[in-house]
């Protein structure tokens, strides 16, 4: 069983990032406010990714399941991943967009978990992309907010956070232990591994604060996911060898039963096809014993995300 703990689906860009808002351009290409990026391969005339061709890809690759995240940058789709979810129930898992610093947050919150199918709510944090570029105060450990954390254990949500770069605002380790120690019954999966990448590496005082997050992970409730991190290796290919050196550096600290694969597709299809990031993960987890490798393709995210 292969499970992607980290994917996205879209009917349009349509976000917003402390840059300014982002909307597709075709072919591809997106606008983040004055600045144009080419977000996807050129292959479709709108910048679009369906839940048929998140579905497709995963057939083309042999993934089984997927977990469907959402966030600023894309933009709000709570109705579209619903319904995504009814249409290919065996295959997705749905997370909800919510901003807890919002106006109205807690009835806002009501509304769309009480009578839904989601069982994640992703606080997508970063600067770059994300609520802490949107709200330059945002803070997880601020005590108007305390009510969500309640929520979701009781509810028996999972909790996925994105604390963005490290040393950014939004990386908030300290934070995220106090949720994590103060709610031994809320899931919380980190996303990215913690974002490491050789500038921070060859930083003491950055390297240390990685270090400090992947250790979230000797909590008994807290695990990170792989997504994104031949993107954080701009100047390498494949088979990308650091980010296989960054995944046995958290290995050996926290063990393989708290690591998920993940992909933050589409993003990373202009870097690798979908395939082709499947064969990465087997590739970096093939000197592992064929227990320790089924957790992180597969077996963990079944267990942390509740996937039948």
């Amino acid at each position: 069983m292969i499970v992607d703990a980290h994917s996205h689906i879209f009917p349009q860009v349509q976000g917003s990032t402390g840059r300014g808002p982002t909307r597709g351009l075709g072919y591809g290409r997106i606008a983040v406010g004055d600045e144009e990026i080419q977000l996807l391969p050129p292959y479709n005339e709108t910048t679009v990714f369906t839940p048929e061709m998140l579905i497709s890809n995963m057939e083309w690759a042999g993934v089984d399941k997927a977990v469907l995240l959402q966030g600023p940058f894309y933009g709000e789709c709570n109705s579209y991943v619903l319904d995504a979810l009814d249409r290919y129930p065996d295959r997705l898992v749905g997370a909800a967009y919510f901003d807890p610093w919002g106006p109205d947050s807690r009835q806002e919150f009501e509304t769309i978990i009480a009578s839904s199918k989601f069982r994640v709510v992703k606080l997508e944090c970063s600067e770059a992309t994300g609520l802490c570029g949107l709200h330059p105060n945002a803070r997880l450990d601020m005590r108007e907010i305390v009510w969500l954390w309640d929520s979701l254990e009781r509810r028996g949500l999972v909790l996925t956070l994105d604390l963005g770069a490290i040393g950014s605002r939004s990386y908030q380790t300290d934070a995220a232990r106090t949720i994590a120690e103060v709610h031994p019954d809320l899931r919380i999966v980190i996303a990215h591994l913690g974002q490491p990448n050789p500038s921070a590496e060859a930083d003491a005082e950055r390297w240390s604060l990685w270090w400090d997050q992947i250790n979230l992970g000797l909590l008994p409730n807290v695990w990170f996911d792989t997504a994104a991190l031949p993107a954080y290796l701009p100047d390498e290919d494949f088979p990308y060898p650091t980010a296989e050196r960054y995944l046995h550096l958290a290995l050996e600290r926290i063990g393989p039963s708290k690591i998920l694969w993940g992909t933050d597709l589409p993003g990373l299809l202009r870097h690798l096809n979908y395939p082709q990031l499947v064969r990465l993960a087997e590739l970096h987890t093939q000197s592992l014993s064929p227990n320790a490798q089924a957790m992180i393709l597969g077996k963990n995210a079944m267990r942390v995300y509740g996937v039948d």
